[in-house]
């Protein structure tokens, strides 16, 4: 998603994005129907039979402050704990898509001659589309196919966001809020493009999970080596997610390297009123990759596996183009270029580079590797 804004940006075009959010779409699945979509989706019959014995015949009780109520049969919603239901789920919101007709609508974002209308994961549903009336009219379709199927949209929390302006919308008398930032699968996506926003974000979020293992760290039983690990293994982690997609600036990278360094020293208790280096801190901890280097590693693998893909969205959404005219003048610097920086390497090589996988992780590991060491 970021990248199709970058894109936007970067071609002057407007986008405009709705989050949908569907009222407890796991529990509204109605078994019926679904069997009917397991066929039409070309399930063979054998594996819809196994599948209707685990749910027929199923029953429950509730139990309240004044007893138990009648036995009652259970006809929707997917086992819940169960490894099939999120594929049963996916394909149940991939044949209420088909019958929307998404594919076939000329609403969307053309990247690189593909018309690309929607994202999805799960019941997380994203449409976007280059005016405001194409996405309210996609929007609408989806909704009314949903509703034939069980699943009804949650307006409250369905949110719309654009790159340009717009406002709230209403919908059979709700109100459907514009936001200039949204939290999709746990990562902030804002209505100018910037990563900065998430990194900051994150950093915040890591401090959290530091301060958080202050009873650890004090504990004069546990080794230095074993701490630095379970900083590497408990905070950074909560910083890195969702990375592979950021485009890092200097001020970024500034705020990272800044982070880490805050949490070495959290870790050795010495205050930044303390006459100590940064250098003598790195020296003692010994990190064996500083953690702008980690996320410059996860985005050259993230990279390379994209390359290696034959034909992927996320391929097109990389490389493509999208129709329009740059600004003049110096561009904002985009993902790919963060990735053409860092290895010093033209776009042509490198996809030389990646096809030879020991190659590749020998560049990744150098590239890494040189980014050990922390400014002091």
């Amino acid at each position: 998603m970021r990248w199709i804004m970058e894109k936007a940006r970067e071609f002057q075009k407007d986008i405009y994005f709705c989050f949908i959010d569907y009222a407890k779409a796991f529990d509204c699945v109605d078994h019926s129907k679904l069997w009917q979509v397991l066929k039409e989706m070309g399930v063979p019959d054998h594996l819809i039979c196994l599948l209707r014995n685990l749910y027929v015949g199923q029953e429950a009780t509730v139990r309240t402050g004044y007893g138990t109520t009648d036995w009652f049969k259970i006809g929707k919603g997917v086992r819940q704990g169960c490894i099939l239901s999120p594929c049963l789920f996916n394909l149940y919101a991939e044949f209420i898509m088909r019958k929307a007709g998404l594919d076939e609508s000329q609403a969307g974002i053309k990247i690189a001659g593909r018309n690309i209308n929607n994202l999805r994961y799960a019941d997380d549903t994203t449409l976007m589309a280059e005016s405001e009336e194409e996405l309210k009219n996609l929007l609408m379709r989806v909704k009314e196919e949903s509703a034939k199927y069980g699943l009804k949209l949650n307006i409250k929390k369905t949110k719309i966001m654009a790159t340009g302006p717009i406002t709230s919308w209403q919908i059979e008398g709700e109100e459907m809020e514009a936001v200039r930032d949204f939290i999709f699968l746990g990562s902030m996506i804002t209505a100018d493009g910037d990563s900065s926003h998430e990194i900051k974000r994150r950093l915040l979020l890591g401090r959290k999970a530091m301060a958080n293992l202050d009873n650890i760290l004090k504990s004069r039983d546990i080794t230095l080596p074993t701490k630095v690990r379970i900083v590497k293994a408990m905070v950074f982690p909560v910083v890195m997610y969702g990375s592979e997609s950021w485009t890092i600036k200097k001020a970024d990278r500034r705020r990272i390297d800044a982070f880490e360094l805050w949490c070495w020293r959290r870790l050795l208790r010495v205050p930044w009123t303390a006459r100590r280096s940064n250098a003598s801190i790195l020296k003692e901890i010994r990190p064996e990759c500083s953690l702008e280097g980690q996320i410059m590693k996860l985005r050259l693998q993230y990279f390379g596996h994209l390359m290696r893909r034959e034909d992927s969205l996320e391929k097109t959404l990389m490389l493509g183009k999208m129709e329009g005219t740059r600004r003049r003048g110096r561009q904002r610097m985009r993902w790919l270029d963060s990735v053409l920086e860092a290895t010093n390497m033209s776009l042509t090589k490198l996809r030389e580079a990646v096809e030879d996988r020991s190659a590749w992780r020998a560049l990744v590991h150098g590239v890494t590797k040189s980014r050990t060491r922390l400014n002091d």
